[in-house]
């Protein structure tokens, strides 16, 4: 097992993929290095001396400069370096990808073998030709005061119907409730924003039949707030207004559900094309490992799901700061260009506005990690979505048009840029982590471990493990067994968040409040 790697050839530091102890003699790149200092497993150490100011290249970019000279053979870390980012940006258009090359497929290259992987997947065809990959029960509130009701509502209907066995959890009609704090006391762009996700959970194709309930004196007012959801499948999606309830409103409610409930238990998985698949990519509590081992994964099963026509959707806006540039030259056209230069500066100018700076990442936990500087950080997070070119930018809020890889806006912070994931449509979302964390959002929410101590540590939290990627498994090998695992989910096979019932929404709050 090698016990370091170069990762870019124009990189001047070498990343630890084991811990390793001051005075070892390692070969880099056919370079001797005699370590000063120890290095903890994921964190960085100089493969030649850099001055104060120096640059630190990583990625084959620039991830920061010096605080201080350093020599070789010492660890680098947080401390010791400083972010090269600042204030809004104007950038150049310099397409990776000529209109030929998007013509023939090139820009979704896969270079592993792909030979025998399934063209298909068991799912569930709605009648407005929308494919789920769950078929599930849904009470969703519209504003945060009837949240309680919505939970004692599912619990009701949980007791009458319970959950079949571990085994069979697949097949069950999965019963949940996902209550917020907003629907009222917001303005403006702030309070359509929570209309525009909640409007978008129920459209969601993983849901049979969804409850809506409403207060009646909310500004999200519950008849308006149908109004969002246009031509919608009236017998599968219901409202109930606890006000206008005489007597009991969780027991009108159970009532309406029970309804709901015997028309969605008739549904049943049929053959669907992977063109149809649409996967959410996101990080957190990312470690030194997670560009090296985790989100390269992601990055390979990405392309490879935009070759067989599916769609893949990265998002964590605030962290792609210092590798935006990568992004922007990967679109398909001038106008996705433009679109993504105006998605980046936007969250800049949201950042300045409430007077902090755009590089203030990243965590304590990444710091611990390995992870130095946003840059570090940015660059590592984008290799979760592979090289494909850009083909659709997308709004908080808005959902998926453009098959292929889309961005989408919505802040680094887990749950809600997993809900704005799968607001947007994604059938599952791909969390790669090196700390580790239970949470889940309301699709299926697959833990891919950038290291195998936490696989072992966390068994009840993480679905697959990418550390084996450093214990000496190739990346040919472990792709076919993680396109395996996650086939496997969107056939059926229940996650770990699901399986313990870890599922939750949480709204992008950037307003006001009344």
């Amino acid at each position: 097992m090698e016990c370091c790697i170069k990762i870019h050839p124009k990189d001047n530091v070498a990343v630890a993929l084991t811990p390793l102890t001051a005075g070892e003699r390692l070969t880099v790149d056919g370079r001797e290095v005699t370590l000063a200092t120890e290095v903890p497993q994921g964190h960085k150490f100089l493969l030649e001396d850099v001055a104060e100011g120096g640059q630190i290249i990583k990625y084959g970019y620039p991830i920061g400069h010096l605080r201080q000279a350093m020599g070789r053979g010492t660890w680098v870390d947080h401390r010791h370096i400083a972010t090269n980012l600042s204030g809004l940006l104007s950038y150049t258009y310099s397409p990776v990808y000529t209109a030929e090359d998007l013509s023939r497929g090139a820009d979704a290259a896969v270079d592993y073998d792909c030979q025998g992987l399934p063209a298909q997947f068991m799912g569930y065809r709605r009648p407005d030709g929308r494919v789920g990959i769950r078929n599930e029960l849904w009470i969703v509130p519209t504003v945060g005061c009837v949240g309680g009701i919505c939970q004692r509502m599912a619990e009701e209907l949980r007791r009458r119907h319970p959950a079949p066995a571990a085994e069979n959890a697949m097949d069950g009609l999965h019963i949940a409730a996902f209550p917020h704090n907003y629907g009222c006391s917001q303005l403006s762009e702030d309070h359509e924003n929570t209309r525009r996700i909640l409007r978008d959970i129920c459209l969601h194709p993983n849901a049979g039949a969804v409850l809506v309930v409403g207060l009646g004196c909310e500004n999200n007012q519950p008849e308006a707030f149908m109004e969002t959801l246009g031509d919608y499948d009236r017998q599968r999606i219901r409202l109930l207004v606890c006000q206008q309830v005489e007597g009991d409103e969780v027991e009108a409610g159970v009532a309406i559900l029970e309804e709901l409930y015997a028309l969605a238990e008739q549904d049943e998985r049929t053959p669907v094309p992977l063109s149809e698949l649409r996967i959410g990519l996101k990080c957190g509590g990312s470690d030194g490992l997670s560009g090296i081992t985790a989100n390269p994964l992601l990055g390979v099963l990405s392309d490879w799901l935009v070759s067989q026509g599916g769609t893949t959707v990265l998002t964590e806006v605030p962290e792609m700061f210092g590798a935006e540039t990568i992004l922007m030259n990967r679109c398909a056209t001038p106008e996705l260009f433009e679109s993504t230069v105006q998605m980046v500066n936007d969250f800049k100018a949201y950042f300045l506005a409430h007077g902090e700076p755009v590089g203030e990442n990243p965590s304590p936990g990444n710091k611990a990690g390995g992870i130095s500087t946003l840059e570090d950080k940015a660059l590592g997070c984008t290799q979760k979505c592979g090289r494909s070119s850009v083909r659709g930018v997308l709004r908080y809020g808005e959902r998926l048009q453009a098959r292929g890889l889309n961005l989408l806006s919505a802040p680094g912070n887990d749950l809600v840029a997993s809900t704005a994931l799968a607001a947007a449509g994604c059938h599952i979302v791909l969390f790669t982590t090196g700390r580790g964390t239970p949470f889940g959002t309301f699709v299926p929410t697959l833990k891919v471990s950038t290291n195998t101590q936490l696989f072992r540590r966390k068994s009840g939290w993480i679905d697959f493990n990418a550390g084996a990627l450093v214990d000496e498994q190739d990346m040919d090998t472990l792709f076919r067994a993680f396109t395996q695992k996650v086939l496997a989910v969107a056939n059926g096979q229940p996650t770990l968040n699901e399986t313990n019932g870890y599922q939750a929404i949480a709204i992008f709050k950037n307003g006001v409040t009344l």
